[in-house]
């Protein structure tokens, strides 16, 4: 498998608002660990080799640990997330799965239990944004580096 083009040199005005959109969502309440859970989560639901390996790398380093991201692809059945947690990966489920799910009301509440309104909305941006990547990503076929040892 090879990439077949660099979005960024092919329209660079699009990619700089791309990542525009990527430095708002840096800057939000939300706390990086979890922007990384939800970069992880959806980067697997959407089968994003190239992001799943960025943030994994990047939950890394901010302290996370592997049995918390190798669980991420089971969290359901994981014990290694608060509920706060849980809330945002079932939100990122639904929102990553929209066209089958519809982000039903259940979900939508169990969030609203944790975090209010503006913080709400800044968890659906990260999630609306990290799946804009990972169809970037995946439609270019964008490849991870390979770290050899």
């Amino acid at each position: 498998m090879q990439t077949r083009f660099d979005m960024g040199m092919a329209i660079p005005e699009g990619y700089r608002a791309m990542i525009g959109l990527e430095q708002y969502v840096m800057n939000t309440s939300i706390s990086k660990s979890l922007r990384e859970l939800i970069k992880i989560r959806a980067s697997q639901l959407n089968g994003c080799a190239f992001c799943i390996d960025m943030h994994t790398k990047e939950a890394r380093s901010l302290g996370e640990t592997e049995q918390r991201i190798y669980g991420l692809s089971a969290w359901q059945e994981s014990p290694f997330y608060s509920p706060e947690e849980r809330a945002v990966l079932g939100l990122t489920d639904a929102v990553t799965l929209v066209a089958q799910t519809h982000v039903p009301d259940d979900v939508y509440e169990e969030v609203r239990r944790y975090f209010d309104e503006k913080q709400t909305a800044e968890i659906i941006m990260q999630i609306v944004t990290i799946n804009a990547w990972n169809r970037i990503a995946v439609s270019t076929r964008k490849l991870p580096p390979i770290n050899e040892k």
